[in-house]
């Protein structure tokens, strides 16, 4: 057997490239959407890629099944498990529960297991030439390391009400299912650290059915579904906003994207007239950067490991929009978004000097230090917005602020005063650069950044309250 896990740190996402070595065949789970990654490890192995397979309709990233099956001829095998509006709605082999499928010396078992949406099914591998006992779980978005699938997705992204209750009952069925296995099963999830998908994930790419039996919190519950239910369901994250589209775009036949694209260089007078018409600029350079000199109107949204899921959150399917990036980091960026299927990239600018060279007058974030951040949050006079989740502002926040997280901020522009000073901050400093960059478009003059957040708060033994 060949084994490959490739993982896609920007979102968390982990997909897997199985082969057999005897065959030459091989098989894909979970792909993301820029497969070239694929092509390339089946070619350097000498492996045709005749076998795709996905876990469940994902939310959180457009998958590459699709593309993968244009370029390779591969099958796509689907779940048919779910019922009426879970249904792929392109041609592909449908799986049910117990139904094994045959790749060279290996076999795949499917196994049902919903909750974190109703179609939801792992694959169960056996390597047939070592042993006859299965090997391999990929469990996509039902156990995680630490953790197991949010079932409130399908409720607070894509507005399906009644959902997450449901989903929540038939994860504790599915959990059952998953300790009846043998502890000695190697388990491969769909995302590791940092995924929205679940709020406590671990950081190591894969564990075993007893590790996660022992440790995981989800099996401490045997006789108790009403307890499990209540932790599952508490302090789960902000679901992005883009995490319905993708609920659309996994389901329906829609236009493929074989390849990286490749950007548009765009002149100053290009950029402005897009500007003009209300086309975003996205500034991805670092925070640091963006502070010390900006394009009116720009967004900074850097070009890190959040850089999709924040740009999910601003961004509309139907609208186009630029990029202010160094050339070398345009195919980075590029395969971020097509990710998440964010594909009307009007073009790109490489520097702000271009803009000031052209004769535009670039602005500076009005940034504070921590001494006067102390100073203004003891001021009666001054609103205080911290602009971090729920659950962390819940966990401890500056007295007398006011929670709005920085994904609904421009839904929430009414909340923020334009007649007092306003001091934004977050954990670090990310999102707070993000912040700044829409209210400053929106026409607000008389905010200022506390850039080092409550990672600096906290360590410099500044009260908080919870």
């Amino acid at each position: 057997m060949f084994f490959q896990h490739v993982y896609d740190k920007s979102l968390a996402q982990a997909s897997y490239f199985i082969g057999c070595q005897k065959a030459g065949v091989a098989a894909v789970i979970d792909p993301k959407r820029d497969v070239d990654t694929y092509l390339e490890i089946a070619k350097a192995n000498n492996m045709t890629i005749t076998h795709i397979f996905e876990t469940h309709i994902h939310a959180d990233f457009l998958a590459g099944s699709r593309e993968l099956a244009q370029l390779t001829g591969a099958q796509l095998y689907l779940s048919d498990e779910g019922g009426e509006g879970w249904e792929y709605e392109f041609p592909h082999v449908g799986l049910k529960d117990n139904d094994i499928v045959k790749l060279g010396n290996l076999s795949f078992k499917v196994l049902h297991t919903p909750g974190h949406t109703p179609e939801s099914i792992s694959f169960l591998l056996t390597d047939h030439p070592a042993s006859n006992e299965p090997v391999m779980l990929f469990t996509g978005d039902f156990v995680f390391v630490g953790d197991i699938g949010r079932p409130d997705l399908l409720e607070k992204a894509a507005g399906m009400v009644g959902t997450q209750d449901k989903g929540a009952k038939q994860m504790y069925q599915s959990i059952k299912k998953f300790n009846a296995l043998a502890d000695y099963i190697q388990v491969w999830p769909g995302h590791g650290a940092g995924s929205a998908c679940g709020k406590a994930l671990g950081a190591v790419p894969s564990t075993t059915v007893g590790y996660e039996k022992a440790r995981n919190w989800a099996f401490q519950y045997p006789t108790d579904e009403n307890g499990f239910t209540k932790y599952l369901l508490a302090d789960q994250p902000e679901p992005p906003k883009y995490f319905a589209m993708m609920k659309k775009l996994n389901k329906v036949d829609r236009p493929l994207l074989t390849e990286v694209p490749k950007l548009k260089k765009l002149s100053i007078d290009e950029v402005n007239s897009n500007m003009a018409k209300g086309v975003k600029l996205l500034d991805a350079r670092p925070k640091t950067e963006f502070a010390a000199g900006f394009i009116p109107g720009s967004l900074n949204i850097q070009g890190n490991n959040s850089f999709a899921t924040w740009a999910g959150w601003f961004l509309t399917y139907d609208e186009p929009f630029m990029i202010l990036a160094d050339e070398s980091m345009l195919d980075d960026l590029t395969r971020k978004l097509m990710r998440i299927g964010l594909d009307n990239i009007a073009g790109y600018l490489p520097s702000v000097a271009e803009y000031s060279n052209a004769g535009g007058t670039l602005e500076k974030v009005n940034l504070v230090e921590l001494a006067e951040a102390k100073s203004l949050a003891n001021d009666s006079t001054v609103q205080v917005v911290d602009l971090r989740g729920v659950a962390e502002f819940n966990a401890g926040h500056l007295k007398g602020a006011d929670n709005i997280f920085v994904g609904t901020l421009p839904n929430n522009l009414d909340k923020i005063s334009k007649d007092k000073k306003v001091m934004i901050h977050c954990q670090s400093g990310d999102r707070a650069a993000i912040a700044y960059s829409i209210l400053v478009k929106n026409g607000f003059k008389n905010i200022v950044n506390y850039s080092g957040g409550m990672n600096e708060w906290l360590n410099a033994g500044e009260p908080v309250v919870d």
